[in-house]
């Protein structure tokens, strides 16, 4: 992608604004880079004591194990057929035993003499001195007699009792992901509930006069993109949201946020908008008066770079803030930069790993700062979409992926690091 001039010098002047000192700020101030930022943000949710409760299989699903999950009794529990087939006693030829076959779940079946075979369902009871279970297939039924089709071996197609697991073993440790699997292996090993991490609770805050909840815009007014929009973006992300707020911008709004950020009763509190330094930017004083600590005040990405991370109380207890730009796309920046890696930690689950994507095509890059750019994931490469100002929705709505582009940009070809969205990554289970 060709870069202009005019495009260089914007970007210089910006560049030269995201480190001039905030009003209020420490002389010196200047935004975390953005690999530090998430750091930090990790940092933050893992040191908050986690909270847990026991909750039925069918509510722990997306949670994550508080306690290991070890194995309450020998899986299988008992010897049992692999296979539809016989259960074969000795050598063959083998005479078939009167009567009915074995089926799953049925009572326990007395023991095959020497010479003799039943038919036997998949996950039914081994009967006892069985050698082998001989599938459908591989045998062959001549009168009173069964003929195998193929050599038998000792064992085949036979569960035994504890092949999986011995009662006690560990199955998972703590910290494992509730998926549909271990929902699975809970059951099968004979749990009704969980000791699980709940959700983080989450509030959000969207901050603003001009925005409007419907109709066309106009008179100066916008639609509100943020509401719609963060809700779904961080319950994807495995928490709980408790409320979506809207707050005004005067002297009135900033008394609303003081008493909504002391007051909530989430574990994170999300605001939109009002993190910069201009006039009706209230969020910077009202986490002052809040006593909070500010644990990322700005962070060198484009876009969003006025984002923000802030601590109310002790570390072990404390609640979080992350302060999100107003500008749509500034706020996704925000909620994979600091908000998803906060959320992750303080669910108990691991960070993603990273891995990178060569790039399709030139992508040009700020003078110092990173730049997330929303890209379409083929088999071989991460393609970068049109659309991508901080006030653009268009280009991540069509987006797999936001790439990690470093200072000065990349080369078609190069390697570049990507944040998977959670909808195309498969997400948390909701």
């Amino acid at each position: 992608m060709t870069r202009t001039d005019a495009d260089g010098a914007l970007d210089e002047a910006l560049a030269l604004v995201s480190r001039a000192p905030l009003p209020g700020a420490a002389s010196g101030h200047r935004a975390a880079p953005w690999p530090r930022a998430r750091e930090t943000a990790a940092r933050a949710g893992s040191g908050v004591r986690g909270r847990t409760h026991r909750v039925a299989l069918a509510d722990a699903l997306g949670e994550v194990l508080a306690a290991p999950l070890d194995a309450l009794s020998d899986l299988p529990s008992f010897d049992t057929s692999a296979m539809d087939g016989w259960a074969v006693a000795g050598p063959g030829p083998w005479n078939i035993r009167p009567g009915g076959g074995i089926l799953a779940g049925a009572e326990p079946p007395a023991p095959l003499a020497d010479g003799e075979t039943v038919r036997i369902a998949t996950g039914a009871r081994i009967p006892g001195d069985t050698s082998a279970v001989i599938r459908s297939e591989h045998a062959r039924e001549s009168g009173s007699q069964l003929y195998a089709a193929r050599p038998v071996s000792t064992g085949q197609d036979i569960r035994p009792r504890g092949q999986e697991c011995r009662s006690g073993d560990l199955l998972l440790p703590p910290g494992s992901l509730v998926t549909p699997a271990v929902l699975g292996l809970a059951a099968a090993a004979g749990y009704d509930e969980l000791p699980t991490r709940p959700r983080p609770r989450v509030e959000i805050l969207v901050l603003g006069d001009e925005l409007l909840t419907e109709g066309l815009p106009h008179d100066g007014l916008i639609r509100d993109a943020l509401s719609p929009m963060l809700g779904p973006w961080i319950t994807r992300l495995g928490a709980e949201v408790i409320g979506t707020r809207r707050l005004g911008d005067g002297p009135d709004g900033a008394e609303a946020l003081l008493a909504a950020v002391t007051g909530s009763t989430a574990d994170l509190v999300v605001t939109t908008g009002g993190t910069a330094s201009g006039p009706v930017d209230h969020v910077h004083p009202v986490l002052e008066r809040a006593g909070a600590e500010l644990l990322v005040d700005g962070v060198a990405v484009r876009p969003g770079h006025p984002m923000l991370l802030a601590r109310l109380g002790g570390r072990a207890d404390g609640r979080h803030v992350v302060g999100l730009p107003g500008n749509p796309l500034a706020a996704v920046s925000g909620l994979l930069t600091l908000a998803e890696p906060l959320l992750r930690a303080l669910a108990g689950r691991r960070q993603r790993p990273r891995y990178t994507v060569a790039v399709e095509g030139d992508v040009h890059g700020h003078p110092y700062d990173t730049r997330l750019v929303p890209v379409l994931l083929t088999d071989e490469h991460a393609v970068p979409l049109r659309y991508n100002g901080p006030a653009m929705l268009r280009g991540v709505a069509a987006a797999d992926a936001l790439a990690v582009v470093p200072p000065h940009g990349v080369r078609s070809g190069q390697d570049v690091e990507i944040l998977d969205l959670p909808w195309a990554s498969g997400g948390c289970f909701t």
